[in-house]
């Protein structure tokens, strides 16, 4: 089961990434995202490559991002390339948009969240008509009537009817600000990503991203959805739940950790003088198959259980 790197002379270069949202310190769960996605690639013989998804300026304390980079750096867990920052690169997200308009596949929608109460915030057609101001109000992606299905490396078949679980998609935000959906996926092509290793709190958000990348024609990578780190209560990790921050703890006892969170053999944890030499040793030894599935899924109940005759009986996040 050990061995080799996963790949055979037809495999397409591998080319996986770690995306953090700088709104604080690194935590034990973006800890965990972050080793497996990385080992996850290394095992693969691929590359790793960072990108910091600073579109939301009011919610970034500053100096954020550069102390998510530094943490990284003091684990062991160096990217392959420059790090790509989102806040430079509106030009490529407006171009996007604007194709998307032109072939009348997003439209500028005035409509807020009270309109919206009434359906459960699902957008199924405008209430109100959009400002005169072109730059004013939200833009979405006009979703139509059919279901996006996509295979998880861990949690199988994931099926989701977009316009009656999440309606249409803001790909522009009524503040002006860019969404996570248009961002992450021009980005994700931009940088020729090919398989994506992420938290399981993002299973829902895969299939708008594949409605997405299929409207700008745009290839989709490989997901594979990890558990979440959890509270004793059960409760995700995370900046919001406040979350311990990971910076100025021992690296090899937090890397140890989250290999453990993996499902990984504790015992196969070949330590070492340094993360670098722990990681370097580990990559033989990470066994994706063990990567076991998040218990509650992350995904909401709407999420998890449309079409769940599709769902190969996994009901979880991503």
């Amino acid at each position: 089961m050990y061995g080799s790197p996963l790949v055979t002379p037809s495999s397409p270069p591998y080319i996986g990434r770690f995306a953090p949202s700088p709104t604080g310190p690194l935590h034990a769960g973006s800890l965990l995202a972050a080793l497996g996605s990385w080992l996850h690639a290394r095992r693969h013989g691929g590359r790793w490559l960072l990108r910091v998804e600073d579109l939301d300026p009011p919610r970034e304390p500053p100096g954020s991002a550069e102390d998510q980079l530094a943490t990284l750096a003091r684990l062991g867990l160096h990217a392959d390339g420059p790090v790509l920052w989102q806040s430079r690169r509106h030009a490529a997200y407006a171009e996007a948009l604007a194709r998307l308009q032109a072939d009348g596949l997003a439209f500028r929608c005035g409509c807020s969240r009270a309109d919206l109460a009434a359906s459960a915030g699902i957008h199924r057609g405008c209430i109100t008509a959009p400002p005169a101001d072109p730059r004013a109000g939200s833009v979405r992606l006009r979703v139509d009537d059919r279901s996006i299905a996509f295979d998880d490396a861990v949690h199988g078949r994931i099926v989701q009817h977009l316009a009656s679980t999440v309606g249409d998609v803001v790909l522009r935000r009524a503040d002006g600000l860019w969404a996570y959906q248009l961002a992450c996926v021009v980005d994700d092509a931009f940088q020729g990503i090919t398989h994506i290793v992420r938290g399981a709190d993002l299973l829902d958000s895969t299939p708008r991203q594949i409605a997405l990348q299929q409207a700008l024609g745009l290839p989709t990578p490989h997901y594979l959805h990890l558990p979440l780190r959890r509270d004793a209560q059960g409760r995700k990790l995370s900046k919001s739940e406040g979350a311990a921050a990971i910076t100025g703890q021992n690296p090899l006892d937090l890397l140890r950790s989250a290999w453990a969170a993996l499902g990984q053999d504790p015992a196969d944890w070949p330590g070492g003088a340094t993360p670098e030499a722990a990681l370097a040793a580990a990559v033989p030894a990470f066994d994706p198959v063990r990567i076991p599935p998040d218990p509650i899924g992350g995904a909401s109940d709407t999420v998890r259980h449309c079409d769940a005759g599709h769902s190969s009986g996994l009901l979880d996040r991503g």
